[in-house]
This record gives structure tokens, sequence and C-alpha cells, in this order.
């Protein structure tokens, strides 16, 4: 966590959407993990590996605060790659890979580093995601961690920042895209669209499930 490339709190740097009525966001710190970021190439196939690193990020801030006797580190790929093999969720042949990982890899992996249980919250089809839409929002009400979003047919993972409901009862999610390639800044990520409040219709498909990886922590 202590690389400069890697920008904290981004969430902070860009205007809530018009209207907004009710919103929840992320509550403390955490660093924004994407492609390529500690010069590991992992471009088509680590999103959901930069995802966790995020919410890895985020948990080890709030752990820290709260036991100050107590070192926590975010995993690099391999790491997280061999806890899996170590777990016997994957075979050791992945290890060292360029396989994907989803939701719950990212649930192992959390709670055997840091003894944090998430909870996966599985939506049948992108268009019934506005239905949860409200539960997840409360999510970060209540324990302000950041989220990891798998899909099958939308295999793009995603880290959601925060929700937002407008007066008239539209849903907008502030994502930040793992698949982010360069040197981050606020401008370059909010001007191309890769930290953005987006409607629901612009995140998610009708033709792919999702899960919702909700870690069950919160931030002092």
């Amino acid at each position: 966590m202590n690389n400069p490339s890697i920008l904290t709190n981004i969430h902070e740097c860009i205007a809530l959407p018009l209207s907004c009525k009710e919103v929840g966001v992320v509550n403390g710190k955490y660093g924004y993990y994407h492609y390529l970021v500690d010069g590991v190439n992992d471009k088509g196939w680590g999103c959901g590996y930069r995802s966790l690193q995020t919410l890895c990020s985020w948990v080890c801030y709030a752990l820290g605060d709260q036991s100050k006797n107590r070192t926590h580190a975010v995993p690099t790929l391999r790491e997280i790659q061999q806890i899996l093999v170590t777990l016997e969720d994957k075979p050791s042949s992945f290890l060292g890979s360029k396989e994907w990982i989803g939701t719950y890899e990212v649930f192992l992996v959390m709670d055997h580093l840091y003894d944090v249980s998430s909870k996966i919250l599985h939506v049948e089809s992108g268009s019934k995601v506005a239905e949860k839409a409200k539960e997840i929002l409360n999510h970060f009400v209540k324990f302000g961690s950041p989220v990891m979003i798998g899909g099958d047919n939308d295999a793009s993972s995603k880290t959601l920042l925060g929700v937002c409901c407008t007066e008239q009862g539209e849903y907008y999610f502030l994502i930040a895209d793992p698949h982010f390639v360069g040197k981050a800044n606020i401008d370059v990520l909010t001007k191309n669209g890769w930290l953005e409040w987006k409607r629901l219709e612009d995140v998610f498909i009708e033709g792919s499930f999702y899960n919702f990886c909700l870690p069950q922590l919160r931030s002092s």
C-alpha cells in the first residue's frame, strides 16, 4: 500500500449525480488497483484480482486502524493464486496461470488473510439488479466497504464504490474500472469513464447473472 502510483480514495474526487436523494459510499481508506499498477502485465485476465486488491487495501487500512499492533498487507497476484491453491480451491496448475477469479475466490482470500467474512449477493440477471440496489446501498451505509462485482456472460469484474438513488427513484452505481492501463490520475479516470457514476442499464446486461461480494467489516 506504499506504492505511490496507487491512488487512494478516488471516490472523493467525483461529484454526485444530479438530484441525488440518498447515497451510500465507501467509508475509510483504500487504494485503486488496476491492470499493470504494480508492473505485472495482467491485461485480459487480472481484473478480478485487481478488484480483490482494492477490497484488501480497504480491509488492511480498516484493521490497521482497529489494531495498531497487527500488520496487514495487500497480496500480490501470485500470492492470491498461491492462497487459492493452498485452500484447494484451485489445482496446482493455477499458480502462474492467467486464469480469472470471481467473487467466490475473493470471498475465500479475504477470509483466509484477514478473517473477514463477506456476503455473496446473487442476482440472476442484470435486468434485476435494480431490485437489489437498495440493499446494496444499505451495505455502504452500514459497513462502508467497497464491493467486487462479477458475472458470467459479462465477465468483466467491476469495483463498486457507492450507490446513489435520485429523487426520481433512479439508481446510479459508482464504478472504479480495474481494466485501466496507464498512470492513473483523477482527470484521466473521470474524463474517460474509468471512474464514473453510471446508470444501471449502462453497467449491467440482461443476459448475464451477477454476483456481488460485500465484505462484512466496518471501518473505524
